[in-house]
Order: structure tokens, then sequence, then C-alpha cells
């Protein structure tokens, strides 16, 4: 049997063991109000409240060559390194003066893979960490669009807004909406389709003189095509000139120069032969050279003719119709406002060089691009209304009739 003495021993040793057993659970397993366990305890470090937030996700593609950029919340950035991935190439960028953000200073290239890493610190001075390796959208599948005018230029009354599409655009509607134009004057402006790579924009009418012009393009990311994406956001803005239209009449071989409603000047010209005559039609000038070169080979008229520097050189279309100056005359025909003897353009007396007080120097120094050249009485039909920025030869009803917003 066991004493009493001996079994009161063996319990106490138990409930010492016991005691023990809870104390090292205790040390081991810690508990909420613990400090110093790197979790919840006062003296415990705490994750920083900066959320930073980069516009490309890590391990994307597609990403956007405009909008790609850094944010934060609860915190300022610190530091944003922005480079080429594979050769190091930095990427300048700048942090916003609030220090909320950091966007590129330029515009990103596309197909191209770019790895971002920024740090940015809370209230509290705790810093927070982010990084990404992203690609941008490919060139074969995104799209752009070459515009004319461009930013902060001046231009006559009749210059119409015109992009020309780098592939074609199946969904019209939605590519036409994310371009707006506006103009001061108030004037209701309209887009129209030539095929499915050009979008032309106008007013029924030609410009109101001195008024200014605003087109927002908002492509970025807008499905054009299946697989297909815009890439181009932007606002560009330009300004309408006084009001010049020239009235060049086949009949009597003269062109009447009409600035904001008054004739400034009437200058003898020369427009097509009978076998080659000029285009009727409202056209509109859409380049300026100082001096060219022509080549008849390129409009496809042979070898009948090749001349390297021709002054005062002004393009009315695509296909190769300009007015400009002619020093080579033969002077064998009559002067200048008698008879049509060009290939198709419209001549004016000048000299070789350019150089010369010529009635062509003065049409080229008194015209802007954009500035309108009618052509009437010309046993020719009327010039297409894509052949060149020639859309006003285009009733306002057919014209809208082509819009797809």
């Amino acid at each position: 049997m066991t004493t009493p003495d001996i079994a009161a021993r063996r319990v106490l040793g138990a409930c010492a063991a016991l005691m023990v057993g809870s104390l090292t659970l205790t040390a081991c397993g810690g508990s909420a109000n613990a400090t110093g366990d790197g979790k919840d305890g006062k003296n415990s470090p705490k994750t920083s409240t900066a959320k930073i937030a980069i516009s490309a996700k890590d391990g994307s593609t597609g990403a956007s060559i405009n909008a790609t950029g850094v944010k934060v919340s609860g915190g300022k950035l610190t530091d944003v390194k922005m480079t080429v991935s594979g050769t190091g190439q930095t990427v300048a960028g700048a942090i916003s003066a609030d220090g909320g953000s950091w966007k590129p200073k330029q515009q990103l290239e596309r197909g191209t893979k770019y790895e971002i890493d920024a740090t940015a610190k809370d209230a509290d001075g705790r810093t927070a960490a982010a990084n990404s390796i992203f690609t941008t959208v490919t060139t074969a599948n995104s799209f752009i669009g070459t515009y004319t005018p461009d930013n902060g230029s001046t231009v006559g009354v009749g210059m119409p807004v015109s992009f020309t599409f780098d592939k074609s655009i199946t969904d019209k509607k939605a590519v036409q909406s994310h371009i707006t134009v506006n103009s001061s004057s108030g004037q209701q402006v309209v887009g129209h389709w030539f095929g499915d790579r050009r979008l032309d924009f106008r007013p029924q009418d030609y410009w109101k003189a001195g008024s200014r012009v605003t087109m927002r393009i908002s492509l970025d990311g807008v499905q054009a095509a299946k697989g297909v994406y815009g890439v181009q956001k932007k606002t560009v803005s330009f300004t309408i000139g006084r009001s010049q239209v020239s009235t060049v009449d086949a009949n009597t071989q003269t062109m009447t120069v009409v600035r904001d409603g008054k004739t400034v000047k009437t200058i003898p010209i020369s427009t097509g032969s009978p076998q080659h005559t000029t285009y009727n039609g409202q056209m509109v000038i859409s380049e300026k050279f100082t001096q060219t070169r022509m080549d008849s080979r390129t409009v496809g008229l042979g070898g009948e003719y090749n001349i390297p520097d021709v002054p005062h050189a002004m393009r009315l279309t695509d296909s190769g119709t300009f007015i400009h100056g002619n020093y080579w005359y033969n002077q064998g025909n009559p002067p200048f406002g008698r008879e049509g003897t060009s290939h198709g353009c419209v001549g004016m007396a000048d000299v070789q060089g350019a150089q010369g007080a010529t009635p062509a120097r003065w049409f080229y120094d008194n015209t802007l691009v954009g500035d309108v050249v009618i052509v009437k009485n010309s046993p020719d039909t009327t010039v297409a209304p894509d052949n060149g920025l020639n859309g006003w030869n285009m009733s306002w009803s057919a014209w809208t009739a082509g819009s797809a917003a």
C-alpha cells in the first residue's frame, strides 16, 4: 500500500509538472498582448500604409505606350526607375509635385519590354516597394493615324482634318467616336470615311476666318479591328487664317485671288492643254515647295518632262496636279493668260531659281496650306473628293452619309 505521505508527494509532483508544461506552452505560443513578436505587439513593426499601383501589370503584354505610369495612395513616391529590359537603358520620367504619381517624359516604344521599380513612404516614414516587368503593345497589334494639319499651325479656310491609318479599320464607329473636332466658331464638324483607312473632318462650309479648331485624339486602347488597338492620345489645335479663295477660269486663262471677300489680284495663268486637261472643282493646297522636281513618269505620262527645279510649287491633288511657277514656257506660245499648254497643272510666269519678283512668287508668298483654288470651265471632270484634301466637292448630305458616328 502507498502511504499518504508518498501519495501526497506524487500529487504535488504531478501538479508541478502540469504547471511547468503550462509555462512552456505559454512561452512558445505567445499571447495576443505579447510584445516583440513582429506581429501585433505595441513595439512590433507595422506595414507601410503607402500602396503603389503600376498601371502595367507584371508579366502583361499590350501595355499602353501613353498611359503607363505609377500612382501611390497613403504616401508619397520617393523613387521610380524605369528601364528597357535587356539593355538597362533608362527611361526618363518625373514624380509629380505632390509625390502622388510618376510618368515617363516621352511616349514609350511599341513592342518593347520595360521594367519599373518604385518605392514610396507613408506619413510615418515606412517604406513600400513595387515592381513590374511588362511589354508594350506591338506594332502588329496596334494602329496609328497620320494626321494633318499639325499642332500650332495656321491654315486656310479649306483645310480639313485628315487621318490616314496604317491598318484597315473595321470598327469605324469606335475609332471615329474617339476623335472629336470642335471649332471656336461653333460650326458643326462631321467626319467622313474614304475607304477603311482614311477619315476626314470638315464643317458644311469653309471654316470661319480667325477661328480656332481643337482636335482631341483618344484612341489609346480603342479596338479598331480584331486584335488591333489604338495607341494615340493627344490634343491638337490649329488656327484658321484669313479667308483666301482663288478662282481659275480656263476660258479666260486668268486666276482671281479673293481675300476676305475682296479681289486682291488677277494673275494670268496657263491651264492644261486639250490633250492634258486640268480638273474642275474646289481644290485645297496641301503642300508648298519653294522648288521641287516634277517627273512625268511618276504620273503615268512617260518621259515627256523631268524638271528638277520647278519653282513655287503648291500641290492641289495627290495624283500630281500643282499650281506652280513656270520659267521654261515656250516663247513661241502665246504669253500666260492666252492658252492652256500644260500637262494638267496651273502655271504662272516665273524665273529659274525662284528668286524673281514674279506672279508665281507673289502667289506663293501670299498662300497658306489650306487655301482654296477653284478651277472652272475646264473640259475635264470634277476632281474626286479623296484625290487630295478635296472633300468640298461632295454635297453635305453625301458627306454626312459617310460618317460612322
